[in-house]
């Protein structure tokens, strides 16, 4: 599942202070193959990187680029560097070796060709991918949230803003139940489905496109005994009474993508709906918060 760019390829970053890189990382996620993002010790500021063919999706690049400068108010000043496609991929893959990720968990790179962890839940995914290769500190405490929540055996289980769907397929594995994988990106969808498979729970992973709670087999599906919501701050908060009306008395939601600075901000937008915080998980500069509804509905 290796993948292939025949077409020339190009490293476009930018610097923007911390309050500002949610939504410029969204923004270069929105058209680059692989982004990254690297904190000066200094100075505080932040450097987000993609890698992108050149020439591709500019008019949505820029829009992205005016969104981000528009909610933040901080301009973005683009640099380029055309980039080897052999060079990236060959750093891509050395840069992701096996990750175990707390007790249970490993995710590997489709390039590794070694024996796997012994007692570990192992996820399989393309080190060229652009994001949920578990090296996120969102996705690392998800899955580590994930391990706590198992204890209680969710039935019902949605993965709101799948992605790669490795939370999704990291809850199927793990409890063999069936999970709702939901994106907004066609290719998310396409690319968890292709992943479910190669892990071996296609038939327990169902991902569908849809518009968060909106969507009808979003609604249907529930109410869920557990939630992923690894998306951003912002959504997330917009969409704490939604999420509280569709979780069961007692059932829990892990929520991430928030920078350690966001973590009250959410949390007080799911405590205005009755939610009690369970579990604060630091990652790096990331946050998870596990939310619980009370077992009295």
């Amino acid at each position: 599942m290796r993948q292939r760019h025949t077409a020339k390829l190009e490293t476009i970053a930018l610097t923007v202070p911390e309050g500002a890189l949610e939504a410029y990382e969204a923004a270069l996620n929105s058209v680059c193959d692989t982004v990254g993002f690297f904190r000066d010790i200094k100075t505080g500021d932040w450097r987000v990187e993609g890698v992108k063919p050149i020439g591709r999706n500019e008019d949505e690049l820029a829009g992205a680029l005016a969104l981000a400068e528009l909610v933040t108010g901080v301009p973005g000043t683009l640099e380029r560097v055309a980039t080897e496609a052999e060079g990236w991929l060959a750093r891509t893959y050395a840069s992701f070796p096996e990750q175990l990720i707390g007790r249970r968990f490993s995710v590997r790179g489709t390039h590794l060709t070694g024996p796997t962890t012994p007692g570990r839940v192992t996820l399989t995914l393309d080190a060229g991918l652009a994001f949920g290769s578990g090296e996120h500190g969102s996705t690392r405490g998800c899955l580590i949230a994930l391990e706590t929540v198992a204890r209680r055996k969710p039935r019902r289980i949605l993965d709101l803003g799948t992605g790669s769907g490795i939370l999704a397929m990291g809850a199927a594995k793990l409890l063999r139940r069936r999970v709702l994988a939901t994106d907004i990106e066609p290719w998310s969808i396409r690319v968890a489905d292709r992943n479910a498979e190669m892990n071996g729970v296609g038939k327990l992973v169902r991902a569908k496109l849809a518009d968060g709670w909106h969507h009808p087999v979003v609604r249907n599906g529930g109410p869920y005994d557990l939630v992923f919501g690894n998306i951003l701050a912002r959504p997330l908060c917009g969409m704490a009474k939604d999420l509280a009306l569709n979780l069961k008395p007692g059932g829990s939601a892990i929520l991430a993508g928030l920078l350690a600075t966001q973590a009250r901000m959410v949390l007080a937008a799911h405590r205005r709906q009755g939610l009690r915080l369970e579990r604060m998980l630091p990652q790096g500069p990331w946050t998870t918060l596990v939310v619980r509804k009370s077992a009295r509905g």
